[in-house]
């Protein structure tokens, strides 16, 4: 794929480091991707949860207020943020499908990084799975861990085990993989998801494991002599919601705060703005089940604080190996997670707390401590921002654009208007917010919120004939982008 340099780079060359030799260096990247992770963090305002690593971050960083994902699905939303594309380009709209077949030749960011000279490496969930994995185009180094052996199934393996002999077996592989579901199934699974202490310490976690690696080829100095580019990738929050206790009992379950939605919600919006996903939690539609919303709102955050602290020693580590002030940091999430905000559960919808991420960049020599953001981020801008940082040469065909210049300033305008699409059956629904509004439209209706004086979107305005006209031109805002989005399109289903 032809390839262009970028058209400026930063004035002050504040990316430009100078080894001992008095050779120009370009900054080491630490690129962190949380999983499922929505705005429940101390950065983006949420008071009501404990993230110290995010906050060291962002004292010294920039915290972006309003970043948002293209597609709020795990597949779809690393596929387009990994490849600065909006996912009607990379052709990627579900789990299972592959950017390598819908678009061929597409180059990701790490590939573009390993190609200019740069030392990769990955750790954890980066490219959605490992069917999904680009393997050594794009890593020098690349790997993946499970959690250890929960203690509960532990014991009930050494206890079949005396008596029928190894789950190896063949003759007990069948009644061991019944009682195994059985004993695990409150902490294991998906359907309903599994929540709940994990018996384990932090370090016999998988993020707990990909932190730790981190901080070997910190250590170590894999990289050798060349800069690197180190992806850890985050699978908390995403279900199951497992912890070690510790992060349980910092959230009593009384005490944890939500707002309620109105019951009637569902009668004034499109009714293919919803998933129905969360029956699979154990809830009904419009129906408040307070003290299950809490079981699950405390695992949730658990998740969170122990994640965080794995960043923390990720951060620490970059201080103790002097590699503070050589290496740009990035801590994001693949896109949000809804709580019971209108009575949904998990993901796949349109909702704020669905589709915005928080965004947290330190940049050494640029990024004043402690700057905050408002202005309007797309998460495909990642790629164009950092290949700006290090002099990368980068795809002619990105749709993202740097945000360079709101790193240098945070007072420096974003984009007039951000976008996310979702998928509902061959249909796609699609947002495009500006600085105050948030405009949908679904196969059955729009929708249209005040983001200014209505953040919890409980007041659809889309037939308000107050706000015809705030309609028409949301309306044309997303023709315009989608059309912009549509460039390039891959080979769709």
């Amino acid at each position: 794929m032809k390839t262009t340099s970028l058209i400026f780079v930063a004035a002050a060359m504040f990316s430009i480091l100078t080894s001992a030799q008095g050779a120009t260096r370009k900054p080491n990247i630490l690129f962190i991707v949380c999983d499922d992770l929505n705005t429940h963090v101390s950065t983006s305002g949420y008071a009501h949860i404990r993230t110290p690593a995010f906050d060291q971050l962002a004292a010294v960083g920039m915290t972006f207020r309003r970043a948002y994902c293209q597609y709020p699905v795990c597949g779809p939303s690393r596929a387009s943020f990994l490849h600065g594309l909006y996912p009607e380009s990379t052709g990627v709209l579900d789990n299972t499908s592959d950017i390598r077949k819908m678009r061929p030749g597409t180059v990701s960011m790490p590939q573009a990084f390993k190609e200019q000279g740069y030392w990769t490496a990955s750790t954890g969930k980066v490219f959605h799975s490992t069917r999904h994995e680009h393997g050594d185009v794009a890593w020098n180094e690349f790997v993946r861990f499970q959690n250890d052996e929960l203690p509960v199934l532990a014991e009930a393996r050494r206890a079949f085990e005396a008596e029928h002999g190894s789950v190896e077996e063949r003759k007990n592989r069948k009644a061991w993989k019944a009682l195994s579901k059985r004993v695990s199934g409150p902490l294991a699974g998906q359907t309903p998801p599994g929540r709940g202490p994990s018996g384990l310490e932090d370090a016999g976690h998988a993020d707990g494991k990909n932190a730790r690696q981190v901080i070997r080829w910190l250590e170590d100095g894999s990289y050798g002599d060349r800069p690197f580019f180190i992806a850890c990738g985050i699978h908390k929050p995403h279900v199951p919601f497992l912890a070690p206790q510790k992060y349980f009992d910092q959230y009593p379950v009384e005490k944890l705060k939500f707002t309620l939605d109105p019951p009637g919600f569902w009668g004034g919006a499109p009714q293919t703005a919803m998933v129905k996903r969360f029956s699979a939690f154990g809830f009904e539609l419009g129906v408040e089940n307070d003290a299950l919303r809490r079981e699950y709102m405390q695992a949730y955050h658990a998740c969170i604080s122990f994640i965080d602290a794995q960043i923390g020693l990720v951060l620490e580590s970059l201080k103790r190996n002097g590699l503070w002030e050589d290496t740009i940091v990035v801590l994001t999430s693949d896109h949000g997670y809804q709580l019971g905000e209108h009575f949904m559960w998990g993901k796949v919808t349109l909702f704020e707390v669905c589709d915005r991420v928080p965004l947290i960049v330190r940049v050494p020599g640029m990024t004043k401590p402690g700057s905050v953001s408002e202005g309007l981020v797309e998460l495909i801008d990642l790629f164009p921002t950092l290949a700006e940082l290090c002099r990368m040469d980068v795809p002619e065909d990105l749709q993202g654009r740097s945000v360079v210049p709101m790193l240098e300033d945070s007072s420096a305008p974003g984009k007039e208007v951000a976008y996310t699409v979702v998928s509902r059956g061959d249909n796609l629904g699609k947002a495009v917010r500006t600085e105050r509004w948030r405009y949908a439209r679904w196969p059955d209706g729009e929708e249209l919120y005040d983001l200014a004086n209505d953040i919890d979107e409980h007041d659809n305005l889309a037939r308000s004939p107050e706000r015809a006209a705030t309609l028409a031109e949301m309306r044309a805002r997303l023709v315009e982008i989608e059309a912009r989005a549509a460039q390039g399109v891959a080979t769709l289903p």
